[in-house]
This record gives structure tokens, sequence and C-alpha cells, in this order.
């Protein structure tokens, strides 16, 4: 979640190193997340209030707080000093309502990466290059398929984390899970690439599902 507003420059673009191996980091504790979403839901009182994201049931999440607070400590420790950005973890506040919302935002890595991740592909790539007027254009864009993906996917690891999409260092796409606020804005913003046709040939349709498509 986020508005699109960027972050002050404060947020850099190198914020970006090490988010593959934070992001597997937690999605390996997707399963043991959601047993501890569910016991802090259902326990202790909650505020219902407007977060500046709607009305939302604010609750404190001291079990998924204490899990991340562990893998925070071990990636931390295996970066041997080299982490980049805020730490700082949202759970019970504005950013973060609840478990069940930190659950959810990570459950969409998958509907953010498969998209880029087609369109990218040496099949997808391959087959729109055979194409002769596909092909003049890919070539006279980006030089070659190959500077084509490595485009697009620049693109995304510079801007995909970037701390954009939020209203202020503390809230943006530096911390744990506001690397994801950074990623939808880049999402947003996809419409006003130069590679957007790329993706349109590659039949894509929304990072939302096919809408019936295929």
């Amino acid at each position: 979640a986020g508005v699109s507003r960027r972050a002050p420059p404060s947020s850099s673009p190198s914020s970006g190193r090490g988010v593959p191996r934070r992001r597997r980091a937690v999605l390996a504790q997707l399963p043991r997340m959601w047993a501890l979403a569910e016991k802090d839901l259902l326990s202790g009182g909650y505020r219902l209030r407007d977060t500046g994201q709607g009305r939302h049931r604010v609750q404190s999440a001291p079990n998924v707080g204490q899990l991340m607070s562990e893998v925070l400590r071990r990636l931390q420790a295996e970066q041997g000093g080299g982490w980049v950005g805020s730490s700082a973890v949202h759970l019970g506040d504005d950013d973060v309502p609840n478990a069940l919302v930190w659950v959810d935002k990570y459950s969409q890595v998958p509907r953010i990466l498969g998209p880029i991740a087609h369109a990218v592909s040496q099949s997808t790539l391959d087959s729109l290059a055979a194409k002769p007027g596909v092909r003049g254009y890919i070539v006279s864009a980006f030089g070659s398929a190959e500077a084509c993906r490595l485009a697009v996917l620049a693109d995304f690891f510079k801007h995909g984390f970037d701390g954009s999409g939020a209203d202020n260092f503390f809230d943006a796409g530096s911390c744990i899970d506001g690397r994801l606020t950074s990623a939808w804005h880049f999402c947003a913003r996809l419409s006003k690439k130069p590679y957007y046709p790329l993706f349109q040939m590659s039949g894509f349709v929304g990072f939302d599902g096919a809408f019936g498509r295929r």
C-alpha cells in the first residue's frame, strides 16, 4: 500500500541490495506466520480506525513481530554489517494494521514477479522476436532480445525497491515490509515505461490476474 508521492532522497536506489534474500527468508516462514497471525488476531483487543488506507482493525501482533525480529537479526548477521536502509518492521500501526495485513503483503509477491518473469523469459522473447514486425521493434528500441530483457530487469531492480510510493523515509520502501510499497508503485507506473508494449504483446493484462483470459 502507499500513495504515488516519492520518498525523500535519503531512501536511495542502493537500498534494494539483498532484497531477494530477505524476501525468500520471509516467504519460507509463511506457513508458520499464518499460524502466528491467527493466534495474534484471536487474542487481545483491537481498535477500528481510519489508517489513511480505509478503516482497519488495528491490533498488535507480538507473535508475528517476534518471528520477524528473529528473521531480521539472522539476515543482518549474514550481511556482516552491510545492511542498507531502514530495518523498521511495521505491525499494529497505520502502515500495517494487523497480522493478517502483514501476511497478505507477502502473499502478493508472486502476483508482482509472475508477469515480469513471464514477459522477460527466454521463451516469451524468442517467440516475439520470431515475428518480423515485433523483431524490428525490439531491435530498434533495445538492440536485441537480450538487451531488452536486461533493460526491464535493471529498471525493476533499480526502482522496485527504491523507497518510492510512500510519504516519508520511515513509511517508505526501505523498511522491511515497505519494499512491497515500492514494488507496487513500480507496477502502477508500468504503462509509462518504454518497454510496456513488450508486456502487452506477451499477453499481460494486469498484476491482479487474467480476468478470465489465460
